[in-house]
């Protein structure tokens, strides 16, 4: 029976640290790395959660873009830093399989995380020039089965969402569309609306004023749903591709092993955030639905986009050097 007493004792004298330090977090300014250049889908929804919490905490919380090597820098960084809450970033789909697909990747995608919450799932669009003559995701299959190797696709590579989701494509459809790569997603887009790029998958925020002007032709949007800015515009699944499904989005993590009543402290903030009205608007603005899961559902859906997109570039032989 003493020994029992003593035991219990000593788990709660070490859970008490645990405790204090969640009901006196955050004590300090909050760091929030985003590892990717300003302007692009990490760097908006990132700046919108930072600015909530600061507005829910009464605390400084600074966006630090740390951009480079596909967002392998300021991953780093993130995973790196002290385990103690005070310090986040956002991660992507490249950040779930970029030791899987990399030879030179520093950080480990499945045990350097501790995840908090998804934020937003971001659609993409799949968009073709108005010159060519297609206008659904059937007759593009038809072409490109009927001209194989002849279309071109444009992505930034690297494992990106928009490029393994055409490489996804290609491999349901059986079809050969030749990847075009762009450093970065503007030169992207004026090649594409100049017509030197046939297709491409691009994230719905950015690309929705093109579409709306005739400038590009959206045939299909990539997700389970339709999308709520473009209701008209069919999903792949629905257009012939049946079982097709593919999303970038941004989700919030920090170092593992964060204390598991942070991780909680934060998510319960963040998720109350993402419920505003004012903020769901603002995501569905830049293209993107607000989730706000448990750290337990993200983690697991962390682990199932790992795979899923681990899968599809190894078919695809892709490599980040």
């Amino acid at each position: 029976m003493k020994g029992s007493f003593v035991s219990l004792t000593m788990i709660l004298a070490a859970a008490l640290p645990l405790s204090a330090q969640a009901q006196t977090y955050p004590a300090k300014p909050i760091r929030m790395i985003l590892s990717y250049p300003p302007g692009g889908a990490t760097d908006a929804l990132g700046r919108v959660v930072a600015r909530a919490l600061a507005e829910a905490w009464g605390v400084t919380v600074v966006a630090d873009n740390r951009p480079g090597a596909s967002g392998n820098i300021g991953t780093t960084m993130c995973v790196k830093s002290p385990p103690d809450g005070y310090t986040m970033c956002m991660v992507a789909p490249a950040q779930s399989m970029a030791s899987r697909i990399s030879t030179n990747a520093t950080f480990d995608s499945l045990k350097d995380f501790s995840h908090v919450t998804q934020v937003a799932s971001m659609p993409m669009l799949l968009l073709v020039h108005p010159a060519l003559p297609v206008k659904n995701v059937s007759e593009l299959i038809a072409l490109a089965k009927k001209k194989p190797g002849a279309m071109n696709y444009a992505s930034s590579g690297g494992g990106a969402s928009h490029h393994l989701a055409m490489e996804m494509f290609k491999q349901q459809a059986g079809v050969d569309i030749v990847l075009i790569t762009y450093k970065g997603g503007g030169a992207q887009l004026v090649d594409q609306l100049a017509g030197r790029i046939e297709v491409a998958f691009n994230l719905a925020v950015g690309v929705v004023p093109h579409v709306k002007a005739g400038k590009l032709r959206a045939i299909a949007v990539s997700t389970k749903e339709r999308f709520p800015t473009l209701p008209d515009v069919p999903t792949v699944s629905e257009s012939g591709l049946k079982g097709y499904e593919a999303s970038s989005w941004q989700g919030l993590s920090m170092p593992a092993g964060v204390p598991h009543e942070i991780v909680r402290h934060i998510y319960a903030d963040v998720s109350k955030a993402l419920k505003t009205p004012e903020i769901r608007e603002n995501l569905l603005g830049m293209g993107g639905i607000a989730v706000g899961s448990t750290p337990e559902e993200f983690t697991a859906f962390f682990n199932a986009e790992s795979d899923k997109w681990f899968k599809v570039a190894k078919a695809a032989n892709v490599k980040v050097e």
